[in-house]
């Protein structure tokens, strides 16, 4: 055990600084390639003849189950390999899936992008967390994971911002009919926004690799077979060769039997919903993802002990991954389908709303977050749940505001009312990311991230935007869609109270809780 680092020369400061900002950009080239989609709703919706659901699922649920699945092994080579070179292939992975977008003629062809999308982007968060958390002093964790989720935001607001911009001009100057190739806006959309991110991809590839433990004092050993257990996560969330994979590390009869009934009852459950609902696209690709989780956390008691019990049997982490889920259940779903709402129900031209409500995300989700992120490291200073009850008021503030904005007549004043949900909605986002690392050894940070990033995806991307369009096909008012989405903030921040009274014990036995179950590097 070494000492626990107390400070940071100035050059270190300097660099670590550096090192946040280009990673920062990685987000805003993430989210770019990710929200424009929101934009480019209504004119994919009637170029494909899709509904609302279907475009939820192609927002949320193709992306969202892949990278869920994904992040669980990236976020283990994370753990164990050179993470700025692991961000950087995946920069120019997903960049390239999402200039591949553009060719995209029908509903499959842009689903399957969309997972390619999704695939990509599966490392970034686990990289990212992992380094800056190795890069900075504890203390400064909210306020920097707060400046890094910024990207998401402005990254947000760019996408519909350029989007708007580039269909609009490119219908312009190209009547229907008289398009070269006959392509769309939304098409030449895609692939001004993909290409760049091959540049980023360089560019990050000389970044520094910080020492991993240092600012917290835990040294941990190196791993010499990174790829082996990169391929041993893989294999262990893959559906049909999980089954496989817990019978050789052991499983038991209960733990085999457990899992094939999960599997039974996810497949029964996607039958009846598809029977009820429709949508067999949705249902199917959830029950992998849901399947293919419980999986991976049976194998993960199997074969790393330590860790599944600081992530999955802490309560103040479990329930706290709860509620921020449900906020990103609404979260994600207003993103998506706040476009779609201010171009049906005000009818404002794409150009304009594209730098309109662009400019509110951009800039309201940026001053929200970092805002947010400080006030929460500032609160946690005082108190020791400081940081859980700013996400309180995160998920509160948004229900009247969000409402309110969804049923008055005033254009101008549901754009006022969204910068207040745009503001608020962001600011639990350095909460979230500061809470699940603090709470686990930094060995285990990319790992904790990834399960962190998997349940917010699961649980609020795959879901949020798809029910939002669902509610919509069928009630046809997108209003009752977003008001679903908006009191799901109800349950996020009950759930988030309740983690409060479990943070401050989780947090002083972790190194106990990490002994007893057997941590090699205690």
């Amino acid at each position: 055990m070494q000492q626990k680092k107390s400070k940071q020369t100035p050059a270190e400061f300097l660099y670590s600084c550096y090192t946040l900002s280009i990673l920062m950009l990685v987000y805003i080239v993430n989210f770019i390639d990710r929200q424009i989609l929101a934009i480019l709703n209504e004119e994919i919706k009637g170029d494909l003849g899709l509904t609302d659901a279907e475009m939820g699922f192609l927002y949320g649920t193709a992306f969202a189950v892949f990278y869920a699945l994904f992040c669980i092994p990236l976020g283990r080579l994370a753990d164990v390999w050179v993470r700025r070179t692991l961000v950087a292939y995946a920069c120019a992975f997903w960049s390239l899936a999402t200039a591949l977008s553009g060719f995209a003629r029908n509903f499959f062809e842009l689903g399957t992008a969309r997972i390619a999308v999704g695939i990509g982007e599966a490392a970034t968060g686990p990289c990212a967390y992992s380094l800056l958390s190795d890069s900075f002093l504890p203390a400064r964790r909210a306020t920097v994971i707060a400046i890094l989720t910024s990207g998401i935001f402005v990254g947000a607001g760019l996408g519909m911002f350029i989007g708007g911009q580039v269909v609009q001009r490119w219908n312009d100057a190209f009547p229907a009919g008289t398009a070269p190739f006959d392509f769309a806006g939304w098409q030449i959309a895609f692939f001004v926004i993909g290409l760049p991110g091959l540049l980023l991809a360089i560019w990050v590839r000389t970044l520094k690799e910080p020492p991993r433990g240092e600012m917290d004092g835990i040294t941990s050993k190196p791993e010499p077979h990174p790829f082996r257990e990169f391929g041993a996560e893989l294999y262990a969330v893959l559906p049909g060769l999980s089954v496989i994979n817990l019978y050789q590390r052991g499983a038991d009869r209960k733990v085999l039997a457990a899992n094939l009934l999960v599997m039974t009852g996810f497949v029964l459950a996607a039958w009846l919903l598809i029977k009820t609902l429709g949508n067999p696209a949705q249902w199917v690709a959830l029950a992998i993802g849901f399947y293919a989780t419980i999986s991976w956390a049976q194998g993960l008691a199997l074969r790393d002990r330590p860790t599944a019990t600081l992530i999955l049997k802490s309560r103040a982490w479990t329930l706290f991954v709860l509620g921020t889920s449900m906020l990103a259940f609404s979260t994600y779903g207003l993103a998506y389908f706040t476009a779609p709402f201010f171009i049906r129900y005000h009818a404002v031209p794409i150009s304009e709303l594209g730098f309109t409500l662009g400019g509110i995300t951009a800039a309201f989700g940026f001053l929200g977050v970092t805002t947010g992120g400080f006030l929460a490291d500032y609160w946690r200073a005082r108190h020791p749940c400081g940081r859980l009850y700013v996400a309180v008021g995160a998920a509160l503030v948004p229900i009247p505001v969000g409402l309110w904005m969804l049923y008055t007549d005033s254009t101008t004043f549901a754009f006022a009312l969204n910068a207040v949900v745009a503001f608020t909605s962001a600011a639990w986002f350095g909460v979230g990311g500061s809470t699940v690392t603090d709470l686990v050894l930094p060995r285990m940070r990319g790992s904790a991230t990834a399960v962190y990033i998997l349940a917010l995806t699961l649980l609020g991307q795959a879901l949020g935007p798809f029910t939002v369009g669902l509610v919509s096909d069928l009630t046809g008012d997108l209003r009752n869609g977003l008001f679903v989405a908006i009191c799901a903030n109800l349950g996020a921040a009950t759930l988030i109270v309740l983690a409060a009274r479990y943070l401050e014990e989780d947090e002083r036995s972790l190194r106990d809780r990490a002994r007893r179950a057997g941590e090699p590097y205690m």
